[in-house]
């Protein structure tokens, strides 16, 4: 395991060496109180982690029927981040914010995270 710690910890120098700082931000729903008969309001969560924001290739779109005009490719480094984006996270980069596209990849040899790829939209 220490062989892969090192590599997302590598992924994570990369990154921040050559990306720039992304926000994921979560709305947790207000769970319902029985007792009260009321539901607390939502709550928004935000994190930052390091990113990099790519343009896809021509191949990929050729390829990949999904992918839309002026989607973007966003790689996440695991590394420091203490939970995953979901397929409900926002992604904000430079003020702009983006939905994250199924699917979400996961890096992840040997049960350690080293990077998340995900496909974002305007």
């Amino acid at each position: 395991m220490a062989f892969y710690d090192e590599m997302a910890a590598m992924a994570l120098d990369m990154i921040t060496s050559y990306g720039q700082v992304v926000t994921l931000r979560d709305v947790e729903k207000g769970g319902y109180d029985p007792a009260t008969g009321e539901t607390p309001p939502d709550t928004t969560v935000e994190r930052t982690a390091q990113g990099i924001l790519l343009e896809f290739t021509g191949k990929e779109l050729q390829a990949n029927s999904l992918i839309k005009t002026g989607d973007k490719k966003l790689k996440i480094a695991a590394s420091g981040l203490a939970t995953p984006p979901t397929l409900l996270s926002k992604v904000i980069i430079q003020g702009k914010t983006w939905s994250i596209v199924p699917p979400l990849k996961e890096i992840n040899p040997a049960g350690t995270p080293l990077l998340y790829e995900l496909q974002v939209r305007a």
